[in-house]
């Protein structure tokens, strides 16, 4: 195992340093100037010029790249244009509000997906089957934009059962949390429902159940059990994007995250907090597969090492 980990480990460098060269081209090379969209039209020449030597984009492009790369392993990606901030401080800043936004969202989706899902396999072409798959394709139509505007107007602003706006204290993440998992329960159960009927049509849920198991021991001792590899890898994949946060919901209730940063950076085309936050959630999704393959074989004894 150990020298499994260290070989994919290894492998994840030339991936890594292959992400930093795709940013580096999209950010420096392809299309636009920077730093003259940054300016304004009614910049001069020489101010444009300052600010292309203040971000690393002056010079040739091997420059350019070994200033980047600096930038990455020193994680210091400068300072941002429209605040004037260590962008490296904005993301750390930013981590929390997004995660303590995410990660309730993720888990209670989860967990309420795949016991729908195990609900729904087990009592396949039933009335309550095909309910709940009618629910989940409605619920995967809806935008989530349509939940949030709704969530808000109903829950907080005609009841006022929930604060609107501001990230005071837990209150705050209520409603927004309510409507993250109502936006995304639908896709989560259609697709734990397709991975748990792959599993009951096996032969050994029949084998289980003729030696008399109960059906609580038959779904979650052996068929959520050998589900755990597509499971695994939506869960693992997902990871990173607890990081960037969500952007409408961050937005819609002020949560100062990653999400809030995102699209104010655009807004602003403040483009080295762009850059940044786009290498590092690149850079955590090749972790997080790497992550993922690792998890196999702790999960699945049938999958070898090599």
């Amino acid at each position: 195992m150990l020298a499994y980990i260290i070989r994919r480990v290894l492998y994840v460098i030339p991936v890594v340093f292959g992400v930093a060269l795709i940013t580096f081209l999209l950010f420096h090379v392809v299309g636009w100037n920077s730093a003259a969209l940054m300016l304004g039209k009614n910049a001069t020449a020489e101010e444009i010029a300052a600010l292309q030597e203040k971000l690393g984009l002056a010079g040739p492009l091997p420059k350019q790249f070994l200033f980047y790369l600096k930038q990455i392993v020193t994680f210091d990606f400068g300072r941002s244009f429209a605040t004037n901030q260590k962008i490296s401080t904005l993301i750390w800043e930013g981590v929390g509000p997004s995660l303590t936004l995410t990660i309730p969202i993720f888990l209670i989706d989860l967990v309420v997906a795949i016991g729908i899902a195990l609900v729904a396999a087990y009592r396949r072409n039933t009335l309550l089957d095909r309910s709940i798959v009618v629910l989940a394709v409605v619920g995967m139509s809806v935008s989530s934009l349509v939940y949030i505007l709704a969530g808000q107007y109903l829950l907080a602003f005609k009841f006022g059962w929930f604060p609107i706006w501001g990230f005071e204290s837990a209150k705050y993440l209520f409603l927004p949390v309510l409507i993250g998992v109502i936006s995304g329960l639908g896709g989560g159960v259609r697709f734990y429902r397709t991975v748990m009927l792959d599993e009951m049509y096996q032969d050994y849920v029949r084998t289980a159940f003729a030696k008399g198991h109960t059906e609580r021991t038959v779904l979650f001792r052996h068929v959520l059990k050998n589900a755990m590899i597509p499971i695994l890898t939506s869960v693992v994949l997902s990871i990173p994007f607890l990081y960037t946060g969500s952007l409408l919901l961050e937005n819609f209730f002020g949560i100062p995250g990653l999400g809030y940063l995102s699209v104010e950076a655009i807004n602003s085309a403040d483009f080295p907090v762009i850059k940044a936050i786009v290498f590092v959630g690149s850079v955590m999704y090749v972790f997080a597969s790497l992550l993922t393959d690792i998890c196999y074989a702790l999960v699945d004894p049938r999958i070898k090492l090599r």
